[in-house]
């Protein structure tokens, strides 16, 4: 059986200022449609992906800005995240984890080191090893996503 993760319902307030902010990081409009005043709908693709976020008035009950530890992954941190500052969008530094733990734990839009006295460190992975470098940004609501780099998935993906 085989089971691709398509589609993520955000939980936004304002569904013009949302849609501006993705589509200004570069995410495709694939849909924008206003249903009535009560039932509006944005569906919009981030660069490359298969998978896509909606977003609209009357779509969910889930409070603004709850989703969090939203990853993309990317080929390139760096060249990656100068593109979304060069867009006008707030992104961290990137950085590492000290022990290479994967998980992590997310707060208003940023990870937080949470298990065993992980640290973040700045920069990317000294060896800029698959699965160990990222930077996080949120959306105007507080939405928080994970740039990770990944050059080399793990066998089976």
């Amino acid at each position: 059986m085989n089971m691709k993760l398509e589609l993520f319902v955000l939980p936004v307030s304002d569904v013009d200022r949302s849609r501006a902010f993705y589509e200004k990081a570069g995410f495709r409009l694939d849909l924008a449609k206003d249903i009535t005043d009560d039932y509006r709908v944005a569906h919009l693709t981030p660069p490359g992906s298969e998978s896509s976020i909606i977003f609209g008035k009357g779509l969910t009950t889930a409070a603004p800005g709850s989703a969090q530890g939203l990853y993309l992954v990317v080929e390139d941190i760096e060249e990656t995240r100068a593109d979304l500052v060069g867009r006008g969008i707030e992104v961290s530094e990137v950085f590492h984890d000290d022990k290479g733990i994967f998980f992590h734990g997310h707060d208003a839009g940023d990870v937080v080191h949470n298990s065993q006295g992980q640290e973040r460190i700045t920069g990317p992975h000294p060896e800029r090893a698959s699965y160990g470098s990222y930077a996080t940004f949120s959306d105007p609501d507080g939405n928080g996503w994970v740039l990770q780099e990944i050059t080399q998935r793990f066998p089976g993906r």
